[in-house]
Parts: structure tokens; C-alpha cells; sequence
């Protein structure tokens, strides 16, 4: 890792621990040795097991439901369906509550709910709900924009009134944002080179290390406590509580161990269904997914076809974007309209073009539900937008990296949506920095007695080449990302700080309902408070809904909103301890007066370094606390014909090299480099930072050339639900990430960060493919790269 750039110091103390250091994770070692307790993990010494009953049919509509075989069924405890839910809301959903708690008179996709079961032990649950008996009559499925949009096509929701359906040509269109800058059909005409192209992209699976578990217990005041892995406790609760017809104050949720979320549990699984049979049993209910249920358990990032066409004069300077983007939402709408949202405003990538002509959609069909994971929208955007880069170039006869650096946005530029971007945009840099990195050795596979180690050759230990036919491909890409959520909405978190004397040393807790999901939240707070309240000793509290709402872990904002929460709470804790020094010690004493006073180590002291007072001394037995909101600048909805607007908070941005070995007579791909360039804005702890951008980074190998959920275009049913069919990167995948971090300061954002996480998985994938299109001579349009494409078999 290299570190370049400038940053902005922060005003507070820099005591051992805090902002800009390494600290490692709580919970990293007993990750690592098995010993860390995740929501898998629950137990209570009276509990049973939940079961969820689904769907074999993408769309049929329910003409009964027998569970009577089901109860007889010795330890079954409780059988519900549709018809024992307990009020009359019976839909959840993050946007629009479309999503049914079990289905009622119809499915819609494969895998949905219909029944659960609650018994003694968790195949007896299973074994109980194979004899539930559902007369399914199926119906025509809607499975693409063809089917979904052609004269009489079925409609996935009949009678819909959300508040996107008076926006939409078709009920089948979930969402539809158009973004029109400038005049492209003119600028067109201005143009010397016109390429066009048309681009398929794969549903991904967010492929957590847990599957969805949780334990819902009775509580004795006719409420329920919910111990569950999620991202968001509060969204959760806003949809759990109006179905069980309690008030929220009766539903309390405490975040459990999480393992990897990455977008698929911002939406509900398990959670209403666990409560529902905890109140219907009177006892503590454990849910835990298997993996086959875990890929009907969750949304997917959506498939999509996006068409492009890109215009350039002779020079390498871009005229005009034009683009069409149709997402695949599946069943149910999830995030669907906000991940439209991304992919038009972003449609373009971090280039400067004044005229511009977008249309980004998303269709209702009968395949699965797809909703956020990381990145949404802008991955398949980038994917698309950066093989038109590289064509251009080609046509043009220029560097594919000097043509980007031509076209490059910079601090000042308009997006498409006609916000400024006003802060640092280093795109051109950070294609530098990777370009100029030393490539790895040309045969890097051979042994030092000339054989080739087959391990870094295309196929691994399977032994298919010794280097027979391998050719080295190098390619490029570079992508935009926003950072927060979105279009108006209002996006804050709270955080409590308190700081204490225990055992007479200062001590402070941070008390906040953010997920825990992996991202390293539960060292960046500790790193904030040491830094401005100057102690050591840190507690962070575990996240339950006893607090306000934290927001989602997601949209790589934890660290810009929850941080921000922490830092301002932390600023008032400190300002109340300062003040109690001033009545304690006089305000005419030496030093008291002064404006800089900070906390340093355990001590009150002044700007040129001179103590004052222990820290404990001045707290006493009473301490100093604070809660707080904070929001960042507001966002505003982009207009729905033009997309125009201030729709975004931050934006970031990453760049890869790739260097890919392909065999071209096997078609078989190693992925031999996967050099990262990123702006960060600052490191608040570097090691967890340079593992966000490699871990990102791994995600967009894995959509490039294995990773798709495959669903049958006939039926709508899932292909490959399981690990054996759905193939993610292991380690023997996973190539060198070396990593160039610029620390170019959002003053905008607290001490200058800028979200992390999701950037790398934009450029990865593009860089991949275009890497192994410069081996082959291939077009490639799609995701992932198969064998087959490689070898036109």
C-alpha cells in the first residue's frame, strides 16, 4: 500500500488509538477462531425452531392450503398462513409495501413464502412443513422486458397505486428516471466517431458468510425482543411492528452477530416470521436459513441490459452519452426505484459530458426479487459505460488510459444531473497511479527450473494447462460512486456519548444503533471518541433500538453519519467537561480562559501543551453526557423528466489495473493483478480501509467471470441455489490487490472522509473484462465470462 495526497488535521488531541491509525478489530480474533457468536449462534433454554414453507412455482395463483397434516405432526407446536396473521397489514417493503409476510391469494416468484411452521427441533419443522398441501394453479410468468412490456402481458401487481405508478408508461415499470442535460440528438451531430453497444449484466448474490437467523422471545408485557443480523434495526422495525399490530415500543430489537451483509439484509427475511410464531406459541423461536433458503431468503443485485452509445471528434473529446438501462427488480419493489435513481444519475461515469440523453428503469417480473448490494445501480452502469470507453479509444486509435485522462471529470464539474462536484474528483490521478505501477513478471508461473507451477496458471490445481496457448491481457477502468443515501431523503443518525471516571481513569462509551455488519464501525467509533475526548479506554455499546435510529449500514455512509453523530456528541461531552473545569478551577485561573483547551491523554491542557487538570479530577463522580442527530447537507429528489437535481451528498471514486492470463484454448481465465487507485478523503483507520477496497475489489472479480444466479427464462425458477452451482472467489481466486490510497479531503465531511466501501466493486469488474478482451480480441458484452465465450463453444 502507498499512501499519497493531502488531508486535513483534525482540532483534537491525537492520543494513542485514534483517527488515522491501525487499530485492530475487538472482534477479529474470535472471527477468525470460530469463537465469535453470531445470530446463528442464539439460543435460549426453552426455545423451537421456525420453518418457512415456499413456493416451487414462480407465479401461480393459491386455490387452498392444507396444514392438517402438518399439525398432526408430534412436536409441531403451531402451522400459520395468510390467514392467521393478526391485523389487517399483511405487507412490508423498504419503499413501497408491496412485499406479502406469507402470500395470500398468489406467488410471484419462486421461493416465496407461504407458510411456517414452529416445532420442538428444526427437522421436525422441516419434515412438518413437507406435508403442508398447496394447490398452486400456475399462471404466465413475466420474465424480461418483452414478456413484461408486450400487448395483454400479465401484470405482477394488478391494481397497483404506489407512488411511482402514476409515473410510469406500464404497470410492469417499477420505476422509471429519465436524465436529459444539453441536446445529445445535436451534439451527435457534431460528433467524428459514433460507437454503440449493447451490454448484458448478471444477478449477483451477495454470497454472506451467514446465512439470515435470529431468535424472537415473548416478552411478559405482550411484546416481543428480537435478537436478529440485519443493517438497518430501525427500518426493521417500522415494517415488523404494524404486522404483529404492536406499537414499536413493544417490538425491541437487538443487532446479533452478523456475517457479511453487503446489501442483502437491508430487506426483511426471517424477522416477522420468527415474531409472529414466538406471540402465536408463547415461546422463544430460533429461524436459521439453510443455504438453499438463504438464495431464496434475500434480494439480489438486479440483471441488466443496458444500451450505449458514445460520440467523440477526432481529438478523444466525448460529444454525447446516449443510454438505456433496464434493471430487473424481480417480484417485489425492495430498493428498486433508489437503484434506478444511481444508475441514471451515474449512467455516465466520472467524465465530463455536456449533453447527455438517460433513461434508467426497472420492471416488475416474476424472477427473484433483486434490491441493494453493493454498489447498486452504479455497478452496472460501469460495467457498460467503461467497455464504451474502451471502444472509443480503439476506434480513435488513442490509449485507453489517455482517453479517459482526456475526458476526466475534475473538482467543478457538472454531472449529468447538473450538480457540482465540490470537492476533490482525482480521476485523472488515479488512472495515473495505476498505469504507472510496475507490472507483474510476464511468466510468472514458472519455477525456477522453467515448469509451470500450476497453481498460477488458468484452471489452478485442476492441471488443464502447463502454459500451452496462455496469452497476458492488461485493462482498465475507472468508476463514480455516491456516497449516502439519496434524492431527498432524509438521512441522519444518532449517537450517545458518555464519558466517565472507573476506577479513576476516564472512561467513554459510545452507544449507537448502527449494524455491525463487517465494515469496521466497531473500531472507527472508538478511534473518534479517543480522539476527541483524548482517553484511552473506549467501550461501544452492542446496537438495539433502545437509541434512535442510526440509519442503514449501506450506501457507504456508516462512517460519514454515524461518525459525524459520535464526533458531534463527542464535541458537546467535551464542551460540558471544559466548562465544569472553568467553575471548578476558576475561570481567571491561568490557562482556563484559554480557547483551545483539549483533552489530551487523560489530561485537560492548552493549546501550547500544558496541563491543567486530570481528566478524572474534573469529571468527579458525575459524568459528562450527550445525544445527538446529525445530518449531513441536504439532498433533493431529481426531477422525473429531466433528472435534474442535486440528488447526492458525496461522491467517490476508484480505478483498477487488471492483469488476467487467459488460455485461449480451454477458455479458462486467472486473474494474475487487480491493482486499486482510491480516494478516500482520509483513512480513518488504514488497515480496514485498504481491507473495504480489497474485499470491494473481490466482489467485482467474482461478478466478472463466475459469479450468476441463473434463472430459468421459461419457468422463473432458480437454477442454482447452493454453492456447488453458484460459484464465488476462494482464495486461490483471488489475485494480488495492491493498493495506491490518495487522501484528498471532502471538507464537506467530517475530518474530510469519503465513503469507501463500494467504489472498488465498480471498476473491478470492467477492468477485468477489459483485460481479457485485450487477450482475446473478444467483444465480450456480458457478465460473468464463461468458458464458452472465451472458446465459441
Amino acid at each position: 500500500m502507498t499512501t499519497t495526497g493531502t488531508t486535513r488535521a483534525s482540532r483534537a488531541s491525537r492520543t494513542a488509538g485514534g483517527i488515522g491509525e491501525s487499530t485492530l478489530r475487538p472482534d477479529g480474533v474470535l472471527k477468525v477462531t470460530g469463537e465469535f457468536a453470531y445470530s446463528s449462534d442464539l439460543w435460549h433454554e426453552d426455545m423451537i425452531w421456525g420453518h418457512t414453507l415456499r413456493s416451487p412455482v414462480a407465479h401461480a395463483a393459491i386455490r387452498s392450503i392444507d396444514i392438517s397434516r402438518a399439525l398432526a405432526v408430534p412436536g409441531v407446536h403451531a402451522v400459520l398462513t395468510h390467514e392467521d396473521l393478526p391485523t389487517a397489514v399483511t405487507t412490508y417493503g423498504l419503499e413501497i409495501q408491496d412485499t406479502p409476510v406469507l402470500a395470500t391469494r398468489k406467488v410471484r416468484h419462486h421461493g416465496e413464502p407461504v407458510a411456517l411452521v414452529a416445532a420442538d427441533h428444526p427437522e421436525t419443522a422441516r419434515r412438518a412443513a413437507g406435508r403442508i398441501r398447496v394447490d398452486y394453479e400456475e399462471l404466465p410468468v413475466v420474465t424480461g422486458e418483452e414478456s413484461a412490456l408486450a400487448p395483454g402481458a400479465p401484470l405482477v401487481h394488478e391494481g397497483r397505486t404506489d407512488h411511482h405508478s402514476g409515473h410510469v408508461p406500464h404497470p410492469n415499470i417499477l420505476h422509471r428516471q429519465p436524465v436529459l442535460r444539453g441536446d445529445a440528438t445535436a451534439a451527435a451531430r457534431r460528433a467524428e466517431v459514433i460507437v454503440r453497444g449493447e451490454y448484458i449484466f448478471g444477478m449477483q448474490d451477495q454470497a454472506f458468510l451467514g446465512p439470515e437467523s435470529g431468535l424472537a422471545v415473548p416478552a411478559e408485557d405482550g411484546g416481543v425482543d428480537l435478537h436478529v443480523a440485519t443493517q438497518w434495526l430501525h427500518s426493521d422495525l417500522g415494517q415488523i411492528a404494524p404486522v404483529l399490530g404492536l406499537p414499536e415500543s413493544k417490538v425491541r430489537m437487538t443487532l446479533a452477530g452478523v456475517g457479511g451483509a453487503f446489501g442483502g439484509r437491508e430487506d426483511l427475511s426471517m424477522q416477522i416470521h420468527a415474531c409472529l410464531l414466538a406471540l402465536r406459541t408463547g415461546r422463544p423461536v430460533k429461524m436459521v436459513y439453510n443455504r438453499f433458503e438463504s438464495f431464496f431468503g434475500h434480494v439480489h443485485r438486479h440483471p441488466a441490459r443496458l444500451t450505449y452509445e458514445h460520440g467523440a471528434t477526432r481529438d478523444g473529446r466525448l460529444t454525447h452519452v446516449r443510454c438505456r438501462i433496464v434493471l430487473d427488480g424481480g417480484a417485489y419493489a425492495s430498493s428498486s426505484p433508489a437503484v434506478v435513481g444511481n444508475a441514471a444519475s451515474l449512467a455516465v461515469g466520472p467524465y465530463a459530458v455536456d449533453d447527455v440523453d438517460i433513461e434508467a428503469l426497472a420492471l416488475y417480473t416474476n424472477n427473484p426479487p433483486c434490491g441493494a448490494m453493493r454498489g447498486f445501480g452504479a455497478v452496472q452502469a460501469c460495467f457498460a459505460y467503461e467497455a464504451q470507453m474502451d471502444k472509443v479509444a480503439a476506434r480513435l486509435g488513442l490509449d485507453p488510459v489517455e482517453f479517459r485522462r482526456i475526458n476526466a471529470m475534475e473538482q467543478g464539474t457538472r454531472m449529468p444531473t447538473g450538480q457540482r462536484v465540490d470537492s476533490p474528483a482525482p480521476v485523472a490521478e488515479l488512472l495515473r497511479l495505476v498505469k504507472a505501477r510496475p507490472l507483474p513478471p510476464e511468466r510468472g508461473w514458472e519455477n525456477g527450473d522453467g515448469t509451470a507451477d500450476v497453481r498460477a496458471l488458468p484452471g489452478g490445481l485442476s492441471n488443464t494447462t502447463h502454459g500451452e496457448g496462455v496469452v497476458r491481457g492488461v485493462g482498465y477502468a475507472v468508476g463514480i460512486k455516491n456516497v449516502g443515501f439519496s434524492e431527498g431523503f432524509d438521512d441522519y443518525s444518532t449517537a450517545r456519548v458518555s464519558l466517565r471516571t472507573a476506577g479513576g481513569v476516564p472512561v467513554a462509551t459510545v452507544y449507537t444503533a448502527m449494524a455491525e455488519v463487517g465494515q469496521g464501525g466497531v473500531t472507527v467509533h472508538a478511534q473518534i471518541a479517543r480522539t476527541e475526548l483524548g482517553v484511552e479506554r473506549v467501550t461501544v455499546r452492542p446496537a438495539d433500538t433502545g437509541i434512535g435510529s442510526a440509519g442503514g449500514t449501506s450506501a457507504s455512509r456508516q462512517t460519514y453519519v454515524t461518525g459525524g453523530a459520535i464526533r458531534h456528541a463527542c464535541e458537546t461531552v467535551r464542551a460540558q467537561v471544559l466548562e465544569r473545569g472553568r467553575r471548578l478551577f476558576g475561570r481567571d485561573h491561568p490557562g482556563w480562559a484559554e480557547a483551545g483547551l483539549r483533552l489530551v491523554d487523560g489530561r485537560v491542557v492548552t493549546g501550547g501543551g500544558e496541563t491543567l487538570a486530570e481528566l478524572a479530577e474534573v469529571l468527579g463522580d458525575e459524568p459528562a453526557e450527550a445525544e445527538v442527530e446529525w445530518r449531513h447537507r441536504p439532498t433533493e429528489p431529481l426531477d422525473r423528466l429531466t433528472g435534474q437535481g442535486d440528488g447526492h451528498v458525496q461522491y467517490s471514486f476508484a480505478a483498477h489495473r487488471a492483469v488476467v492470463e487467459v488460455d485461449t484454448e480451454l477458455g479458462l481465465v486467472k486473474v494474475v493483478e487487480l491493482a486499486c487507485a482510491q480516494d478516500v478523503g482520509k483513512a480513518i483507520n488504514p488497515l480496514s480501509v485498504i481491507g473495504q477496497i480489497q474485499g470491494g475489489t473481490t466482489q467485482g472479480l467474482g461478478i466478472a467471470v463466475m459469479e450468476e444466479i441463473l434463472v430459468d427464462p421459461v419457468t422463473a425458477r432458480v437454477r442454482n441455489p447452493s454453492f456447488t452451482d453458484y460459484l464465488i472467489p476462494t482464495i486461490l481466486d483471488t489475485p494480488t490487490i495492491p493498493v495506491d490510497m490518495l487522501e484528498l479531503a471532502d471538507d464537506h465531511a467530517p475530518y474530510g472522509l469519503r465513503g469507501v466501501g463500494e467504489a472498488p466493486t465498480l471498476s473491478s469488474t470492467p477492468a477485468v473484462l477489459a483485460a481479457i478482451r485485450a487477450a482475446t480480441g473478444l467483444e465480450l458484452n456480458r457478465t460473468p465470462v464463461r468458458p464458452e465465450h472465451l472458446t465459441g463453444t
